[in-house]
């Protein structure tokens, strides 16, 4: 099976990433916040990765299970301490079933949008459902998408630019197809890796939600529960199923 867009050389490099979401202190309260859903229930992971959350998640004594697409990235998992003790099925997160019932199941880091049509954004909420016991939660920590710092005419926002190296995004808002493009440059070598997502907008998600007949519970601008605004960049969405 294809690694899709997560092969071994994004997987070897991925935990190394600077970006807020690998901070220790952002990492941790990603797992309070899901265990706190979790309760004695156990949780699942959509894209699980190479655990940057479920590892902590299980070290809070939560039973976790995840499913992912890249086997490069899952092998990263394993190589980690407690990765063994961590459940995986190799698959496609819009239809992969795994056996036993969750009270919580979670999407993090934009990884909704790496489904790239409408159509499987909202299989994936139904495979989410389907998992959850009556009373359990799905999760989605997304971006809002930034359409605001287009100015008329630009389809292109830059969000990193470095002596070397290069990151831009590119939006098409008729479609709602987006890419985030990155340039680097290594001995005069230039290499450049593209990857397509499908930008979605929290009140999308919320009638994606109510399709897999599910509800909005809560809304917050990060797992800190900061209150979630206008001004904010991201969110994380707990919907709950009766």
């Amino acid at each position: 099976m294809d690694d899709g867009y997560f092969g071994e050389d994004v997987a070897a490099t991925y935990d190394q990433s600077e970006g807020p979401e690998f901070e220790s202190a952002a990492v941790e309260s990603a797992a309070r916040f899901v265990a706190e859903l979790a309760g004695d229930g156990a949780a699942l992971e959509l894209g699980i990765g190479t655990g940057r959350i479920a590892l902590p998640l299980a070290a809070r004594g939560v039973p976790v299970h995840g499913i992912d697409l890249s086997r490069a990235m899952v092998a990263r998992l394993r190589a980690k301490p407690g990765g063994d003790a961590v459940g995986v099925t190799i698959g496609d997160f819009t239809t992969t079933r795994v056996p036993g019932e969750f009270s919580v199941a979670y999407l993090v880091f934009n990884t909704i949008m790496n489904l790239t049509t409408q159509t499987d954004q909202v299989a994936c909420f139904r495979n989410a459902a389907a998992h959850l016991r009556p009373g359990g939660c799905f999760v989605i920590e997304v971006g809002v998408p930034a359409l605001r710092q287009l100015p008329p005419g630009q389809t292109v926002v830059p969000f990193h630019v470095g002596a070397s190296s290069w990151a831009y995004d590119v939006y098409d808002v008729a479609t709602q197809a987006m890419s985030s493009n990155y340039v680097d440059v290594t001995g005069g070598r230039g290499a450049f890796r593209s990857i397509p997502f499908r930008y979605v907008w929290p009140s999308e998600l919320d009638l994606m939600a109510e399709l897999a007949g599910m509800r909005l519970r809560e809304r917050w601008a990060d797992w800190a529960r900061e209150p979630f605004t206008g001004e904010s960049r991201k969110h994380v969405s707990v919907w709950q199923k009766p």
